[in-house]
């Protein structure tokens, strides 16, 4: 990642934040992580094909979204929170293969939400619903097991980003 990119998030009215760490948000966010997933094998049972794509993404976003709030930084902008993720992997917090994977579930979300879909592979449905559960499940296990220095070098990268955005 470019950190022309994590500047341009600073900038933005929406785009990234430092906030105090918060578990019960951390907490908040992995439950709708939780509820995302539960909501993705319904639509997975009744062949909902463009809701277990939105879902899957959403399950995937939220549980990134505790990570951040355990962390103290904070995105409205999904690219942003992205583009933090590849912060986190960059710094060593998360594999690259996340930061692959949730971008890559954000762009098939768009495309079951925004456009009009050929029939999906049935094996590629099942990729990105086994895929969101492992992200789910890898994403609580670095939130239990982040340290304070892990979270401090987090904060403190982005707080000298943030000198160089207001520049």
């Amino acid at each position: 990642m470019k950190d022309d990119n994590l500047i341009w998030c600073l900038k933005q009215k929406h785009g990234i934040r430092i906030i105090e760490p918060n578990p019960n948000l951390t907490k908040a966010y992995l439950k709708k992580a939780a509820s995302a997933l539960n909501t993705m094998t319904a639509a997975l049972q009744i062949n909902e094909v463009d809701w277990i794509a939105t879902t899957a993404y959403y399950a995937r976003y939220f549980a990134l979204y505790a990570l951040l709030m355990k962390i103290g930084a904070k995105s409205e902008i999904h690219d942003c929170t992205i583009n933090l993720a590849q912060l986190l992997a960059n710094q060593g917090i998360i594999r690259q293969a996340l930061v692959n994977d949730i971008a890559q579930a954000k762009q098939e979300r768009i495309d079951a939400q925004y456009y009009i879909a050929t029939a999906l592979n049935h094996n590629k449905i099942k990729k990105n619903v086994d895929a969101a559960r492992n992200f789910v499940l890898e994403l609580e296990e670095i939130i239990e097991n982040i340290t304070l220095d892990q979270v401090n070098s987090i904060r403190n990268y982005l707080r000298e980003k943030q000198k160089t955005a207001k520049k």
